[in-house]
């Protein structure tokens, strides 16, 4: 190897090793769902993020006052769906988000893989085992 070669080399190395770790895209702000039935909201929640179901784009057969009938919890099933948490426990993990999703259509709650995938889009996944389902959601304006 000859020193012109050894140099640049060397000097790639350095600027490899300067490059600071990939860290996740933040995913706060305003998500429509996937059905186009929800707009859920972002933000931090303590030391953590969570996405709180802010608005019904449509109105659930239930009314807009629909509750959370589904719920494993017998005291949580009477408080109200909009507003309540369906994202919580994110943390960024190289480029992704970790976290907790909650499916208020049955109740159960499943671990969730979350990633920015551009600027108006969220690719939000729930996972079972190995098995995982993914939704596009797109930015609310």
């Amino acid at each position: 190897m000859t020193l012109k070669t050894f140099s640049a080399a060397f000097a790639m190395l350095c600027a490899a090793a300067s490059v600071p770790a990939f860290a996740a895209d933040p995913i706060t702000g305003r998500w429509i769902t996937e059905d186009r039935d929800a707009v859920v909201t972002v933000g931090k929640c303590g030391s953590t993020y969570c996405g709180r179901l802010s608005k019904y784009l449509v109105t659930p057969d239930d009314g807009a006052d629909q509750r959370d009938v589904y719920n494993p919890d017998p005291k949580l099933r009477k408080r109200k769906l909009l507003g309540s948490a369906l994202l919580s426990g994110f943390k960024p993990d190289g480029n992704l988000w970790r976290g907790t999703i909650y499916d208020p259509r049955n109740g159960k709650s499943y671990r969730s893989v979350v990633r920015r995938k551009s600027a108006n889009v969220l690719e939000v996944k729930g996972c079972i085992g190995p098995f995982c389902q993914t939704q596009i959601w797109r930015k609310a304006r």
